[in-house]
């Protein structure tokens, strides 16, 4: 019997000392920090978030999902069910730069084969910059049915943040629509070529208010339930208490729609933008883009006797939606107590006023201490032209007139195996257009264009220059907002401008000194922007313009770098294309 005894106490012993080896190399391998488990659901359920009633994406039964708190150098583990009928699924760590594990990245047809019904994916990774991100489906235009959510990653104690509050709270916007996304999709990918037209609602927060007397005459709403007491579409409202400051993680995962975010009679104080320390300045409207984060300091310093309206309206397209309405709650007034002024009565700029919104983005720039500054020149520059065109009768949106469209293998997976025949290899996009014949401002003379999975290769660790160069699109005077999303990078916005890039003067007026680093730039109608990064993490990634349809519709591109530095791929991401066998 003692024997026996001692028999067991060596095997327990021996178990917590694999358990402890385990626990030390996950720890230096994957991160400094704590690992943090999260285990999900995603599934379809009915609800009302604008009081209309349709199928919404939930996670783990929530709409937004639940927000993602972590400290840099943790370990995130998402263990996702997809719990779909029909659907597959990937989700994309938007901002999350993904170093030494580009395979997690959540791009189907790029990084990962899909996540199909019935099956559980782990996601693994560490988040390793402080900053406000989001997380959402990143398969077809499935973002928009409501997988979607936030990122707060808080810097160490030994590292304070430049600027101080009281309380940290979330601000996630959306668009949202009233037809499915599958009818949205097969519309687009029509001949004739059928618009998704223009949101139903403004979200705040999951939140919205659609007026439920127009489901009476607008026929394509007639088939859905809209009840304007469901406590789905209840307002959101935000508690303060007079005299607190209150940091707002502001973020945008609107379908098509740029934002402009403002609260009544207060102040806002720009302090970071996607992941970056801003140098302060102050604004009464936050304009925002569709993949980007801010973070703003609000100082409850008004009447505290009274609430104030919350608004988000539709800025750079004349749309017919009504504008996004939240309560900016004084305690201890009750929060259903009405803002005693007009909900329009909030100042909303003018949608077309495009000055305004490139002075504000002209004005972030990189907070002082905190300066990363850029390579001083590159060694590439690569001019992209976004116009939009026809391919086959099919109406699509083209960079250098090649229309994107990814392959059944993910380029991770064929670059890393060598799967030579799984997309053209041989075909590398333009990296210009002929500018000097062009006309930014006219449709296009000859609207035809191609389309490819071809990919630019970059060399590792080399410095790229990108110009998104905005043109007038298929409709006469015409000429849309693009917000592009770069994945796996930061990159510094070297400048802005309006008409065409001039590529011998308008590099002399970037800024070098102290350029904002992000994830997300826009370009304005029939304007530029300027970027640099420096290719440095090696995988395949990919940079696109963030509005659904428009990426749907071939608006975007492929970057590799580093692929021989990237280490074996899991197989749990393997399983379709060529990846079959």
């Amino acid at each position: 019997m003692m024997r026996q005894k001692r028999s067991l106490d060596t095997i327990h012993v021996f178990n917590l000392m694999v358990l402890c080896f385990i626990a030390l190399f996950s720890s230096s391998v994957l991160g400094q920090g704590k690992i943090r488990r999260f285990k999900w659901e995603v599934k379809y359920e009915f609800k009302s978030p604008d009081c209309f009633e349709k199928l919404v994406i939930t996670v783990n039964g929530k709409f937004p999902g639940p927000t993602i708190k972590a400290q840099q150098g943790d370990t995130i583990v998402v263990e996702l069910k997809n719990s779909f009928m029909t659907e597959n699924v990937a989700v994309h760590w938007h901002g999350i730069r993904q170093i030494r594990t580009p395979w997690f990245d959540g791009v189907e047809g790029v990084t990962q084969c899909p996540i199909l019904p019935g099956e559980v994916f782990t996601y693994q990774f560490v988040v390793d910059r402080p900053g406000t991100y989001m997380y959402h489906s990143h398969y077809g235009m499935q973002r928009e049915s409501g997988l979607i959510g936030m990122i707060q990653v808080s810097p160490p104690v030994t590292e304070p943040e430049p600027f101080t509050y009281d309380y940290d709270r979330n601000f996630l916007l959306t668009d949202w629509y009233h037809k499915s996304m599958s009818e949205k999709a097969t519309g687009l990918a029509s001949i004739p070529f059928k618009w998704v037209g223009e949101p139903q609602s403004l979200l705040i927060q999951g939140r919205g208010r659609f007026n439920c007397s127009n489901n009476l005459t607008t026929p394509s709403l007639v088939s859905g339930d809209c009840n304007a007491s469901n406590a789905d579409c209840s307002r959101f409202f935000l508690i303060v208490i007079p005299g607190k400051t209150y940091r707002l993680r502001i973020g945008s995962l609107t379908a098509l729609s740029a934002l402009s975010f403002q609260i009544e009679g207060h102040n806002l104080t720009v302090v970071e933008a996607d992941g970056h320390y801003v140098e302060p300045f102050t604004v009464k409207n936050l304009f925002i883009y569709s993949g980007e984060t801010y973070s703003v300091l609000l100082k409850a310093d008004q009447n505290p006797r009274r609430n104030y309206w919350i608004t988000t309206s539709i800025v750079s397209r004349p749309a017919t939606t009504p504008p996004g309405t939240a309560v900016l709650n004084y305690y201890p007034n009750h929060s259903r107590r009405r803002p005693p002024t007009l909900e329009s009565s909030n100042l909303l700029p003018e949608w077309n006023d495009t000055r305004s919104r490139l002075a504000q983005s002209l004005a972030i720039k990189a907070r002082r201490g905190f300066i990363h500054a850029p390579p001083e020149n590159s060694d590439k520059v690569i001019v992209l032209l976004n116009t939009q065109n026809e391919v086959n009768g099919y109406r699509r949106w083209s960079v250098n007139n090649v229309s994107y469209h990814h392959p059944k293998t993910p380029y991770l997976i064929a670059l890393k195996q060598n799967l030579t025949n799984a997309f053209d290899w041989r075909f590398t996009p333009p990296e210009n257009y002929d500018s000097r014949n062009y006309d930014i401002f006219a449709k296009p003379l000859n609207a035809n264009a191609t389309t490819s999975d071809g990919i630019y290769r970059l060399r590792f660790n080399s410095t790229v220059d990108v110009i998104l160069q905005n043109a007038n699109t298929m409709n006469p005077n015409n000429s849309e907002t693009h917000p592009w999303h770069l994945h796996g990078h930061d990159f510094w916005v070297l400048g802005y401008g309006e008409g065409k890039f001039n590529e011998s003067e308008d590099p002399k007026r970037y800024n070098r000194v102290d350029p904002i680093m992000k994830n997300t730039v826009a370009v304005q109608p029939f304007g530029w922007t300027a970027l640099r990064f420096r290719a440095d993490n090696p995988g395949v990634w990919s940079f696109h313009c963030h509005i659904e349809s428009h990426f749907f519709m071939g608006m975007g591109i492929v970057f590799e770098s580093g692929i021989d530095k990237v280490s074996n791929l899991p197989s749990s991401i393997m399983g379709c294309g060529q990846t079959k066998r």
